[in-house]
């Protein structure tokens, strides 16, 4: 490979006068740019000829690692395969070439995909209804505990603040409840990594508006005294609500609803198999319990008869809202992602959906027990979907969890989550989906225990790991403290490698 197209900044390839388009010439007049409006001096924009740039990024594109490249096990992130039907399905121009503004009679087949996705999200969790407006778990949260808010104020039960999250719980929840605007209250996890039941028990009361949980929970635990909790927190006249990022293992098992949870959001980009990484699209819908979907945010989707409609709330020049009327977008969410998800669900089907929990189960316990001798495992005992270690278990040599990290990907792999959850100084969170076979599995496995013997007995290969990518260790706090944001400062000021 040419290592100067490859390595090289598209800055550093430019040559003056080169060029890699040619404009048409324009049908209409033409107009000057006033003045006031013009640069002083040209942008400093690379020049290439069309071939360097087509090189240069095909090259440079080789560096973005994802699920079809190879295993990624990062934990409570279920990177999941992307089938490509999912993908002509979303592409499709019928689908495409739609305007939001459409006259709702122009688009009566994207709003039944719509209502069919609705309809399925709520049999395969026990919910009532749903939302697909929120664009992203953490705006489903956030669109959850709006709902949940205005259910308590529409009783007058103004006094409740208070979110309870467990100390386990994802960085989110507080996150969500804060710009929310209620408070955000600890609960304590027990040596076995589930919610302490009797540390909850003095946090109810009337001031608590609801509970944020997450089942199975970042540890890959499952909370088994789920319904001493969803008893005790609606008995204080509170609601549960479900964090759904960890919904994979449950699919096919049993359902959030089932359990007591009020409120739920899913992470389609997760467990759904939608694309997820590199900051979108996401898309986070949110289900409600019987008796509270009219807090559910608008625009909706409704049917009446063999037609649907587009239900966008009041009518601000004719009438006022609602007193608790929520509208957390414009439209009705990533319209091309709740297409992939439904192509997905439709694909499987219920007989076949029934297997992702289970399969996903067995294939975390397989590489969890396979490693365990090699790395600290603080809570034994079956796990689901994902389990957590608390790095090396003879490690005379210091190597870090980040360490083991970094030599992953020298072997091809990506690296899984660390140091999350907070439970743990050490923490390694893998996460193997349903999809991955056993000869995946099995090779990761011999490699995860080749880096355990390299850390006793070459450490320096591990602590300066990663050597076989295009940059290799970083200094993390420097990066981050001293960030290069444009050309010119990273010729005055370059970064360490």
């Amino acid at each position: 490979m040419n290592n100067k197209l490859y390595g090289n900044l598209i800055f550093e390839l430019s040559k003056p006068g080169r060029r890699a388009y040619s404009l048409p010439r324009t049908g209409f007049r033409h107009y000057d740019v006033p003045a006031d409006e013009r640069r002083a001096t040209d942008a400093a924009l690379p020049e290439c000829d069309e071939m360097t740039v087509a090189r240069h990024y095909t090259n440079h594109s080789g560096n973005n690692f994802g699920v079809l490249n190879g295993f990624y096990p990062l934990g409570s992130c279920t990177m999941k395969y992307n089938p490509p039907i999912n993908e002509e399905i979303a592409a499709m121009p019928a689908f495409t070439q739609l305007h939001p503004m459409q006259p709702d009679t122009t688009v009566q087949g994207a709003m039944e995909a719509e209502w069919e996705l609705r309809h399925d999200l709520a049999a395969i969790t026990g919910m009532a209804d749903f939302t697909l407006n929120p664009c992203a778990g953490a705006h489903g949260e956030l669109t959850g505990l709006m709902i949940i808010r205005a259910y308590h104020e529409d009783r007058d039960d103004t006094a409740r603040r208070k979110v309870i999250v467990p100390d386990s719980a994802h960085g989110t929840n507080p996150a969500s409840a804060a710009v929310c605007g209620l408070e955000v209250v600890e609960v304590k996890s027990t040596a076995d990594g589930r919610v302490d039941v009797e540390d909850l028990k003095p946090l109810l009361g009337p001031d608590v508006a609801a509970m944020m949980m997450t089942n199975p929970n970042t540890l890959g635990l499952f909370e088994h005294d789920i319904p001493k909790i969803a008893q005790l927190v609606h008995g204080c006249g509170a609601l549960l609500y479900y964090d759904g990022a960890n919904l994979n293992p449950l699919l096919g098992i049993c359902r959030p609803g089932d359990m007591g949870f009020d409120v739920m959001h899913v992470n389609l980009h997760k467990t759904f198999s939608t694309p997820h990484g590199g900051g979108g699209p996401g898309s986070g819908p949110v289900g409600v319990r019987k008796g509270l979907e009219k807090y559910l945010p608008y625009p909706r989707v409704e049917r009446e008869g063999n037609a649907f409609i587009m239900n966008r709330g009041h009518d601000a020049a004719s009438s006022s809202p609602t007193a608790h009327e929520i509208h957390v977008g414009a439209f009705t969410g990533n319209f091309a992602i709740l297409l992939r998800a439904l192509a997905y669900i439709r694909t499987l089907g219920k007989e076949y959906i029934k297997q992702v929990g289970p399969l996903a189960t067995l294939n975390a316990n397989y590489v969890k027990e396979s490693l365990k001798d090699d790395f600290v495992l603080p809570i034994a005992g079956p796990c689901k979907h994902e389990f957590v270690f608390n790095g090396l278990k003879d490690n005379p040599t210091d190597v870090t969890t980040l360490d083991v990290a970094k030599r992953l990907l020298d072997y091809g792999y990506h690296a899984p989550t660390i140091y999350f959850p907070l439970l743990f100084h050490e923490a390694m969170m893998i996460e193997p989906t349903e999809n991955e076979s056993l000869e995946t599995l099995d090779e990761f496995i011999g490699v995860m225990r080749k880096i355990a013997k390299e850390a006793k007995e070459n450490p320096d290969a591990v602590k300066s790991a990663p050597h076989n990518t295009p940059i290799t260790r970083v200094d993390d706090v420097f990066a981050a403290r001293h960030p290069v944001l444009t050309y010119a400062q990273s010729v005055a000021n370059p970064q360490k490698d």
